[in-house]
């Protein structure tokens, strides 16, 4: 039996996130936690445990600092230090920074399709990258992706919640109803969106970082919640 998938007419607006939506992102920064959490190796917490202090540092730091490698960094530093209960020496400080710099060295890999499917997409809407983070690590990533040329506009904020979303809407004249978030996280992609009035596609990632997990909001009467398992599924309705 087919099921029937509802296509909407060209010229709508599609805000598509980056990190682990066209690329792979928080593999790496689970390897470098996995590897940070076996230096430390800890006599009384287990590997969960200090995953959870870690997981606790990491949202004290975003919310000062924002996102990125420096910020990821400085995580790792303070997580040592309040699970040894002193200062990191410069040799353990030098060990535990080139966790965080195992990530910096990874290519871009983009996840099933991507490339294709921007293709498609571009040529019958208007493809605008937000995604969150610090602008010159974020700017890099797109850069090497060769993605580039797809998007009208590249949107950067520091965080994403209703208040960007709005903004964004304000500074490109998109109105709501022909505007789509798409990404794979609730907490910064799905939830703020549909928040500020906009429809919202969830895409799948396995890996999707923990602290970007939620429960996914209710769409109004007027607006639109699809949930996809694959980013190339997306030329199917657009």
């Amino acid at each position: 039996m087919s099921i029937e998938v509802q296509t909407y007419a060209p010229g709508q607006t599609l805000l598509i996130d980056a990190d682990d939506t066209l690329w792979e992102n928080n593999i790496y920064f689970e390897r470098a936690i996995a590897a940070f959490i076996s230096y430390v190796n800890h006599r009384e917490y287990t590997r969960e445990e200090v995953r959870e202090k870690l997981n606790e540092v990491e949202r004290e730091n975003t919310r000062l600092h924002g996102y990125g490698l420096s910020s990821f960094r400085n995580s790792l530093v303070i997580c040592f230090e309040r699970l040894s209960g002193e200062k990191v020496s410069p040799e353990k400080h030098e060990r535990i920074v080139s966790f965080a710099e195992s990530v910096a060295d990874q290519d871009i890999e983009l996840l099933p399709g991507v490339a294709e499917t921007l293709a498609e997409l571009a040529s019958r809407h208007r493809l605008i990258l937000m995604t969150k983070g610090n602008q010159a690590e974020q700017a890099d990533k797109l850069a090497r992706s060769g993605l580039a040329s797809y998007f009208a506009a590249v949107e950067i904020p520091k965080e994403k919640n209703c208040e960007a979303y709005c903004d964004v809407c304000v500074r490109h004249e998109l109105a709501p109803h022909t505007t789509w978030m798409i990404g794979n996280s609730p907490r910064s992609d799905i939830n703020p969106a549909l928040a500020a009035g906009l429809h919202a596609i969830y895409i799948h990632h396995p890996s999707t970082w923990v602290l970007e997990h939620d429960a996914i909001g209710q769409p109004s009467n007027e607006q639109k919640l699809l949930e996809l398992e694959a980013f190339s599924t997306l030329v199917r309705y657009f």
